[in-house]
C-alpha cells in the first residue's frame, strides 16, 4: 500500500497557478480541471467576452480562488499587468502555464507588423512570462509550456507559426538545464491536431475528425497538463508529445 501511495498523483488542491490564453481551447480547459481539483487559479485573457464566458463556467466548479486579468501578452505593458494583478490575488507562484498561442501562415503572407505580433505572443510572451514566474516560485516550481508539434513536422505552409514553436521547443529545453537544481520543473508538451479555434475547420468537421481519432479535445491536453503536475518531485516529464490515434505525422 505504501508503493501504490507514492505513486498516486500529487495533489493540485490549493497551488498557486497562473494560466496565459485560458479562455478558449487548451488554456480553457487546463483552467477549469485544475480548478475543480482546488487549485488556485488565475485566467489570462485579451477577449473580453471569452474571458466572462470562461469565468461563468469557472465558478460553477472553482474549488478554489479564481483570478481573472485581461491583457496583450504580446506587449511589454501587458506582461507587466498580468504579474501585478500576480503579486495582488498570491503571495507566491506554484505553477505557470504557458499556453497563448496566435495562428499565422507562410513568411510569404502578411507584414513586419503582423509577424512580430505572432512571435511577440508565441515565444516571447512565453520567455517573459518564466523571468517573472521565476522570481515568485520559493525553491520549488513547475512551468508547463505548451508547444506544437509543429516544431517537428515543420509544415512549409506555416513557416512563421513554426518558428514560434520550434523556438519554445529550444527554449524549454535550455531552461529546464537551467533551474532544475533549483527545483523548478519545466515540461514542454506538443500536441498534435486539437479541437480548437486554432483549428481552421468548420465545427461539425472537427467534430467528426475528433470521432474519427484524428483530432483530439482539449480536455485531452488538459489532461495531459495535470498528469505532468501530478509526479512526485523526483519525476520530471521533459518531454510529453501527444497526438491523435491517427495522425501520423
Amino acid at each position: 500500500m505504501d508503493k501504490l501511495n507514492e505513486y498516486l498523483p500529487q495533489s493540485v488542491k490549493d497551488k498557486k497557478i497562473l494560466i496565459t490564453g485560458a479562455t478558449t481551447g487548451i488554456g480553457r480547459a487546463t483552467a477549469l480541471l485544475l480548478s475543480e481539483l482546488g487549485a488556485h487559479v488565475m485566467v489570462v485573457g485579451l477577449n473580453e467576452q471569452h474571458l466572462e464566458d470562461t469565468l461563468k463556467d469557472l465558478y460553477k466548479v472553482a474549488k478554489g480562488e479564481v483570478f481573472d486579468v485581461i491583457a496583450d501578452l504580446s506587449t511589454a505593458e501587458g506582461i507587466g499587468q498580468v504579474f501585478s494583478k500576480v503579486d495582488s490575488a498570491f503571495d507566491t507562484l506554484d505553477i505557470l502555464v504557458n499556453n497563448v498561442a496566435l495562428p499565422f501562415g507562410s513568411i510569404t503572407e502578411g507584414n513586419y507588423e503582423g509577424w512580430q505580433r505572432v512571435v511577440n505572443t508565441n515565444l516571447l510572451s512565453y520567455m517573459a512570462c518564466c523571468n517573472n514566474a521565476l522570481t515568485r516560485m520559493r525553491n520549488a516550481g513547475h512551468i508547463v509550456n505548451i508547444g506544437s508539434m509543429s516544431a517537428d513536422v515543420r509544415e512549409e505552409s506555416g513557416s512563421v507559426y513554426v518558428a514560434t514553436k520550434s523556438g519554445i521547443q529550444g527554449f524549454s529545453e535550455s531552461l529546464r538545464k537551467q533551474v532544475n537544481k533549483d527545483g523548478i520543473k519545466v515540461t514542454l508538451i506538443e500536441p498534435g491536431a486539437v479541437d480548437t479555434d486554432m483549428q481552421d475547420f468548420p465545427t461539425e468537421e472537427k467534430l467528426q475528425k475528433v470521432e474519427s481519432l484524428e483530432m483530439l479535445t482539449a480536455d485531452d491536453i488538459a489532461a495531459s497538463v495535470l498528469y505532468c503536475l501530478s509526479q512526485p518531485q523526483r519525476c520530471d516529464v521533459v518531454n510529453l508529445k501527444i497526438r491523435p490515434h491517427l495522425q501520423l505525422i
